[in-house]
């Protein structure tokens, strides 16, 4: 009735979570899939009972022909009676395996079939009136719930774009003030440019935070809905498994028709199996793989870091200390890091935001900078994270 569970990248969580929108869906196709799931059983034991009859026919010609020749053998007495009890036997049990056809066919197979019509009414032109129930009521709880995550997304985006705008800014106005050349009402209108940056980029962060404040105030409603939902869906299914548990042990009952130690041991293992068919262990699987038992990463505040300029194919790397000449400062220039960077490599830096250190050599061509913190820690970091202090 359900899937394997699967795995993937923390990364997929909310690309297959219950909670985004659209996948539900997966809850609904179930009423389709068990109303296959029912077919294909049928179709099953039907091949199964076409097994059971052609075996039972084998029985009655291998009985029939060695019964005509052992009337013309010269045995006799108990001997013969020993032989031909066999065949006698024989019969017997081409009768039952005929009976075990028509009752996995007759009784079985009819009875999984009246209660599918039963259990999967149609809707006009909808498919099945559960799968139409249930999409629409998932869709009515999830839809106010869409309208908020793309407006946070919406909110987000335009976050994201003022700080880099403002980013940009702040590199024209840091620029500017080592260019004599300028005039001082350029060097103004610069500055009132990175201001404006600034506030703009304030204002988006306080809009982006308002429509997260309102996401995660509606969530709990949210999830109480699609969890009524899900539940319904849940009882549905429920009803099936435990239906079909019935349906199998009624088949195994047919085809347990030995007393001998070695099949007994076979049936008994199957027994065992039809036997820990466990309703809540299903329910619960399903629950913590396609339903409100999974993980998601609920919506947050994402910070937004400046991209650092990547080696282009054919340029060389950043150059070590000691394999080229570099314009070496005396004494260094104090700086400041505006956001965090965690070092990829050994000889990079890594800084939270706020800290500050040395430079002590220029930008090269890659936008890489060497600087030495405090504690003689020193390498590589992206010129663009960093602001001289004044």
């Amino acid at each position: 009735m359900a899937d394997p569970p699967t795995t993937g990248p923390p990364e997929d969580i909310n690309k297959i979570s219950f909670w985004m929108p659209g996948n539900y869906m997966r809850t609904v196709q179930r009423t389709p899939e068990s109303y296959q799931a029912c077919k294909d059983i049928i179709a099953c034991m039907k091949d199964r009972a076409h097994v059971e009859r052609q075996y039972a026919h084998q029985l009655t010609e291998w009985s029939n022909k060695w019964k005509s020749i052992t009337e013309t053998r010269p045995l006799y007495g108990s001997l013969m009676r020993a032989w031909q009890c066999f065949f006698s036997s024989t019969e017997r049990l081409s009768t039952l395996h005929t009976s075990i056809s028509q009752s996995l066919v007759s009784e079985d197979g009819e009875r999984i079939h009246s209660w599918r019509k039963e259990m999967f009414p149609r809707k006009m032109f909808c498919g099945f009136k559960e799968s139409h129930d249930l999409g629409a009521a998932f869709l009515r709880a999830q839809r106010p719930w869409e309208k908020r995550l793309k407006k946070l997304e919406k909110a987000r985006a335009a976050y994201h774009k003022s700080c880099q705008r403002e980013q940009s800014a702040q590199e024209k106005e840091h620029q500017a003030k080592h260019n004599t050349k300028l005039s001082e009402s350029k060097l103004s209108k610069i500055q009132q440019a990175r201001e404006k940056a600034t506030q703009e980029r304030s204002k988006a962060r306080d809009r982006y935070e308002k429509v997260l404040e309102d996401v995660t105030g509606f969530a709990p409603r949210y999830m109480e809905e699609m969890e009524s939902v899900f539940d319904q869906s849940q009882e549905e299914e429920r009803k099936r498994i435990s239906f079909l548990k019935q349906a199998f042990l009624s088949i195994h009952r047919h085809l347990d028709i030995t007393n001998n130690e070695s099949i007994k041991a076979v049936y008994s293992e199957l027994h065992h199996t039809l036997m820990s068919i466990s309703e809540p262990d299903d329910l619960r699987w399903w629950k913590n793989n396609h339903g409100p038992g999974m993980p998601t990463d609920w919506p947050k505040i994402e910070e937004w870091n400046p991209p650092i300029k990547k080696q282009k194919p054919g340029k060389k790397p950043k150059t070590h200390r000691g394999t080229e000449e570099k314009a070496v400062m005396i004494g260094g220039v104090r700086v400041r890091a505006l956001y965090n960077y965690t070092g990829e490599e050994s000889d990079e830096l890594s800084f939270k935001a706020g800290e500050e250190f040395l430079k002590v050599e220029e930008e090269d061509d890659q936008g890489w900078c060497w600087g030495v913190k405090e504690d003689g820690v020193e390498g590589f970091y992206p010129a663009n994270y960093v602001l001289p202090v004044k």
